[in-house]
């Protein structure tokens, strides 16, 4: 019998105590080359931070740096900034031996009443199901390993190599079941999209996310079948980076997510 394949749920729950911290397995079809996928790295991050600190407000702010390629199962540890009377502040990192390889920088807060209260509301979009997937089947084979646990669809934009601008929104989903609840789920599928500057690539070239800032817009993160549209739009690019907006709505349209990534490009 083949081995059953890990979806985020599955490393979620093989997640163990380790010294000072916690240790998460990284399986083969959650790879990026020689790294791991860094939204996978970003939630194993975050529910390191939940394992060791209980109730926690709601997630706020997260804000990642991938400071190197996680090579094999980390090792996870969280630590108190500041609790606040509002707002807690919580470090987080992803170590590989003695070498950092994730940092992270978690703001929790608790609601309060405003009378500011604006949403931007997602663009039209197709039903997930009648949307094309973003890999066509023949190009199955060229993403990278992790790409195969979402389930993901071209709404708008283009494809990698196949655009005269850096954009893509689609519908995205855990293709497991058991993955598509709660704030690290959300986190772990926020980084799904290439980076917005492939579409004007010609040839594949290699490319790495560097940091980024992930704003939660609500206390309670939630979609109908596990189903968000997610957005990337390249904004600036020079000199071998490139800065891109992010977005994530759930299927009302209600924006729950909005940030910011550094791309490092290798292309020259």
């Amino acid at each position: 019998m083949a081995d059953k394949v890990m979806g985020w749920a599955d490393i979620r729950s093989a997640m163990q105590s380790h010294g000072a911290g916690f240790r998460a397995p990284i399986p083969a079809n959650w790879r990026q080359g020689r790294t791991a996928y860094g939204g996978l790295t970003a939630a194993l991050m975050l529910a390191a931070t939940h394992e060791t600190f209980e109730a926690l407000p709601p997630l706020r702010s997260a804000m990642i740096n991938f400071v190197g390629p996680v090579t094999e199962d980390p090792s996870l540890t969280a630590n108190l900034e500041r609790r606040g009377r509002n707002v807690t502040s919580i470090s987080a990192a992803a170590h590989i031996g003695d070498a950092v390889v994730g940092r992270a920088d978690f703001l929790f807060g608790t609601a309060r009443s405003s009378k500011i209260n604006i949403n931007f509301t997602a663009p039209p979009a197709m039903p997930p199901q009648e949307a094309e997937p973003l890999t066509p089947p023949a190009a199955a084979s060229l993403v990278p390993q992790f790409f195969h646990n979402f389930d993901t669809r071209l709404i708008a934009g283009a494809r990698p190599l196949m655009g005269d601008e850096g954009y893509m929104r689609t519908w995205s989903r855990h293709k497991d079941p058991a993955s598509r609840a709660g704030i690290e789920s959300l986190l772990c599928i926020g980084d799904v999209l290439p980076p917005a500057a492939m579409p004007l690539l010609r040839q594949m070239a290699p490319v790495s996310s560097m940091s980024w800032i992930f704003n939660l817009l609500t206390d309670t993160p939630e979609t109908e079948d596990g189903w968000w549209q997610v957005e990337s739009r390249l904004t600036a690019a020079s000199g071998g980076y490139s800065s891109q907006l992010m977005r994530v709505w759930n299927t009302k349209g209600e924006l729950v997510v909005e940030g910011m990534q550094s791309i490092a490009i290798f292309d020259g």
